[in-house]
């Protein structure tokens, strides 16, 4: 395998809210936004290294403002982040609300996936190297976030 990553272009996804996707007061379970923030995870993990990967954690997640029925969700995915079998992704989820047609930021976190075999081990990946200011402070954001998962086991 090479050490290289195949691709470290970012996934985006785009959902609709509907009425079986909102609580009573008609916004969206949070519950279903870390599902599709989750989903562009593991989409973008597995064509950064070409393999499959499981949620390990999901630190730092933020939500910040609430989505309403009828309004899209664009959720934005990339690796910013690499250990021997982990994929660490940043993960932005934004509202579009139809009648502006204007995103607003609702959500983001990191999310840790971990590469594994047809029997559930974990094997290794491509390494990801931060090369601008950018890569680099989320490189350093993602890794505070995993050494502090890694020390309340």
């Amino acid at each position: 395998m090479s050490n290289k990553p195949f691709t470290t272009e970012p996934v985006v996804l785009l959902q609709e809210v509907f009425p079986g996707d909102t609580n009573a007061y008609n916004t969206l379970f949070g519950g279903r936004l870390l599902s599709i923030m989750d989903t562009a995870a593991g989409i973008v993990s597995s064509k950064f290294a070409h393999r499959e990967f499981v949620t390990v954690s999901i630190d730092s997640l933020k939500f910040k403002r609430p989505a309403f029925q009828g309004d899209l969700i664009e959720v934005t995915a990339q690796v910013v982040f690499t250990s021997t079998h982990t994929a660490g992704c940043h993960v932005i989820a934004r509202r579009l609300d139809r009648s502006v047609w204007e995103s607003e930021e609702i959500c983001t976190g990191f999310f840790f996936m971990v590469a594994i075999d047809n029997q559930m081990r974990p094997i290794p990946i491509p390494q990801f190297v931060p090369k601008s200011d950018e890569e680099k402070k989320l490189w350093n954001s993602a890794e505070l976030a995993r050494d502090a998962m890694k020390a309340s086991d």
